[in-house]
């Protein structure tokens, strides 16, 4: 989408380049790859200038694990962990219909985003 600000044109094309049909993660299931897939490029979309004004960063948004992905949820960011799409986003969390995800979780340690692990996996 061309009236994103570049950070978040940048974190959309990085998840547009991981293929649906591949996950980057060996425990998370293509079928389930695709769904987050789709959710994170949708919360880019809708959500994405407002995160990066709010001063989200990839890793708080799209980390992994850097050896384990997603298997280590407690290094993953507030959108890789599920496959709902989001309904809004503040300073400190990105909402879902049923759950919140936290990007202030004290002593969070953010892994790197899913396009860096998949770029060192691959």
């Amino acid at each position: 989408m061309s009236d994103l600000p570049p950070t978040v044109a940048s974190w959309r094309d990085q998840l547009e380049r991981l293929s649906p049909h591949a996950s980057p993660c060996r425990y998370m299931p293509p079928a389930r790859w695709a769904a987050v897939r789709e959710a994170a490029i949708d919360f880019c979309d809708r959500f994405g200038a407002d995160a990066h004004a709010l001063g989200w960063t990839a890793p708080q948004l799209f980390g992994v694990h850097a050896q384990h992905g997603t298997l280590r949820v407690d290094y993953c960011g507030a959108v890789i962990t599920g496959s709902d799409k989001a309904l809004g986003v503040e300073a400190n969390r990105v909402m879902y219909e049923r759950t919140s995800s936290y990007g202030d979780r004290q002593g969070q340690e953010w892994g790197p985003p899913i396009w860096e692990f998949a770029a060192k996996a691959g």
